[in-house]
């Protein structure tokens, strides 16, 4: 694979950390293999690792336009890590990218899949195999837990996105309800909440600059709710 594409910087406006750095496309092609075969714990673990290394490590995405992102793929249709990873291919280097990462983010995994699959039905009864298949349960219990607590600690960063979470959590848990009822229902209060904050911006912004509580008032605020 050769690295013919023009590099992209992917960088969103407002990030204070060190701005996302340029990557070929060759570049590109042998990290998408790499997390093709690295890439367990479903999509809570792979959403993971593609955060901590794009975002983190690699710098090739910002951290807000990854979180943005994945909000756009949770609501649709499909396995959102796959999708994921496509968008950010794309992102970096259009439709070249987003068929690289979308197909190396699946056939490594298929082909792992298929010889497992083999292993399980050849020798799923030998007590050494079973035993092997019933300690990787906790770990991958683990990295899922694990997995959700970083996403959430950098999304969730005010009080009324924890409560919308607790209330999710307890809606899926506890009551039962569908998942499409519970996105739109979030939707709902997240245009609300939107909403109520572009009123008030309108409302004040006209006398912060004859004021300075009024000023500090605007700014507490805005900064609550992640503005």
């Amino acid at each position: 694979m050769t690295a013919t594409s023009k590099p992209v910087q992917v960088q969103e406006p407002g990030d204070n950390a060190r701005p996302p750095q340029p990557v070929s496309l060759g570049v590109a092609f042998w990290y998408w293999l790499k997390l093709g075969f690295i890439s367990f714990g479903g999509p809570a673990g792979q959403i993971a690792i593609m955060h901590q290394d794009l975002v983190e490590r690699r710098r090739w995405i910002s951290d807000r336009r990854f979180l943005h992102a994945l909000n756009y793929c949770m609501v649709l249709p499909g396995p959102e890590a796959q999708q994921l990873a496509t968008y950010i291919g794309w992102l970096m280097h259009e439709t070249r990218g987003g068929l690289v990462a979308g197909t190396l983010f699946v056939l490594p995994s298929l082909f792992i899949l298929i010889g497992l699959s083999w292993i399980y039905m050849a020798y799923g009864s030998a007590p050494a195999i079973a035993g092997i298949l019933y300690g990787i349960k906790p770990a991958v219990t683990a990295v899922v837990v694990f997995a959700a607590y970083r996403i959430g600690s950098r999304a969730l960063k005010n009080g009324v996105l924890l409560a919308i979470a607790a209330a999710a959590f307890l809606a899926i848990f506890a009551l039962g309800m569908p998942f499409p009822l519970i996105v739109i229902s979030a939707a709902i209060i997240g245009i609300a909440a939107a909403t109520a904050l572009f009123r008030y911006r309108v409302g004040i912004m006209p006398v912060i600059a004859g004021s300075g509580v009024l000023g500090l008032l605007y700014t507490a605020i805005a900064g609550l709710n992640g503005a």
